[in-house]
């Protein structure tokens, strides 16, 4: 996403649970092995993704597989936005994510989207309704919200961890 948008944390327990949310979200997308580290402490992104994640343009890969690489980096970047807020809402706050918070996500969806992907209003839409539903499914079930709990604590605790070591973490706490 832009650097339009920022996400506000109220608080180092707030920050906690938004990254928590966005490692679930690699999880259930199976791109934990995108990741390099998370931080607490980051003073940039609280996430550092490997050099595969990001665009490698090569002359010996098809114009198609490059957009297609960058529609599925895209598709997990939104899905980690989205998972941020909701793990922040659903699980921690006990409530709907805010309608105008959505919105804005939506808005700056859109405008990346178009950027970065040139996609379509029609695909931009059915891309945000399928993260929002996916994501919706995993954060609005209340049997993981005390796993979801016990990840941000430990979080909180270990401040950095590797893909890796989120992955052992989730599956410990039966997520994975």
């Amino acid at each position: 996403m832009t650097n339009a948008m920022t996400l506000q944390y109220l608080n180092e327990d707030d920050k906690a649970y938004g990254l928590a949310g966005m490692a679930i979200s690699l999880a259930a997308l199976d791109a934990i092995d995108k990741i390099v580290e998370v931080s607490l402490d980051a003073t940039g992104p609280m996430v550092t993704f490997s050099n595969d994640f990001y665009f490698n343009s090569s002359p010996v890969i098809s114009p198609k597989a490059n957009w297609n690489h960058l529609v599925h980096n895209f598709y997990i970047t939104a899905s980690m936005v989205i998972s941020n807020v909701m793990s922040r809402s659903l699980v921690r706050m006990k409530q709907n994510v805010p309608q105008e918070l959505m919105d804005a996500i939506r808005k700056e969806m859109t405008e990346e989207a178009k950027e970065s992907c040139q996609l379509e209003d029609d695909e931009i839409d059915n891309l945000f309704e399928k993260t929002r539903v996916y994501m919706g499914r995993i954060f609005r079930n209340p049997r993981i919200h005390p796993a979801v709990d016990d990840f941000a604590h430990t979080l909180s605790v270990r401040r950095i961890m590797s893909g890796n070591e989120i992955a052992d973490e989730l599956r410990a706490l039966s997520i994975l």
